[in-house]
């Protein structure tokens, strides 16, 4: 299904907005990919069907919203102590305190009839680096996503047990929402 022409807004009651990471390491097993949601997050999608190109994206998500949903592999399960101790080392690695916001805001975009590739801004610890998003539209839904490499903004990857068990530099951010024209 192709795009109506308008605006859209994107919010955690339309859809989700999820990151994901591996481990790397000798002592990855004892870790977990993990799946993160975002909790508070909103986007808006303008939409230019004259001028394909001139359509826009923009996504503000709140650092301190991000809850462990899932701790895939592992000797054993995460707890809620181990989920809020990730939290708290997230908020740490992100500079919550500092820069508690992470956005992305389009500087080009492409189409066909049922995908979308948009490339723009990711903002993460005040550092700005480009980057692309591929998305499909399914019914009134637009999926899609991108890989994050922490290091291009100056983000250490994770790591414990001397270095035996770390993050794995690249991390997957996903999204599935549905498209909710904005009011004027």
């Amino acid at each position: 299904m192709a795009l109506a022409g308008g605006t859209y807004r994107l919010t955690p009651e339309s859809g989700e907005l999820l990151v994901k990471t591996g481990r790397t390491g000798m002592g990855r097993r004892a870790g977990h990919d993990l799946v993160i949601e975002v909790t508070r997050w909103q986007g808006e999608v303008v939409v230019d069907t004259a001028k394909p190109e001139d359509s826009t994206v923009s996504v503000e998500a709140d650092v301190d919203s991000f809850e462990v949903r899932e701790g895939l592999g592992g000797v054993k399960p995460l707890t809620q102590n181990d989920r809020a101790e990730i939290k708290k080392t997230l908020r740490g690695i992100l500079g919550s305190k500092s820069d508690p916001k992470i956005t992305f805001h389009s500087t080009s975009m492409t189409n066909s009839a049922e995908s979308w590739t948009v490339e723009g801004d990711l903002t993460i610890r005040g550092q700005t680096q480009p980057v692309t998003v591929n998305s499909v539209i399914v019914d009134d839904r637009m999926r899609g996503g991108t890989t994050v490499k922490q290091t291009r903004w100056g983000i250490k990857p994770y790591s414990a047990f001397l270095g035996a068990l770390k993050l794995a530099d690249e991390v997957g951010v996903e999204f599935d929402a549905t498209l909710v024209p904005s009011v004027p």
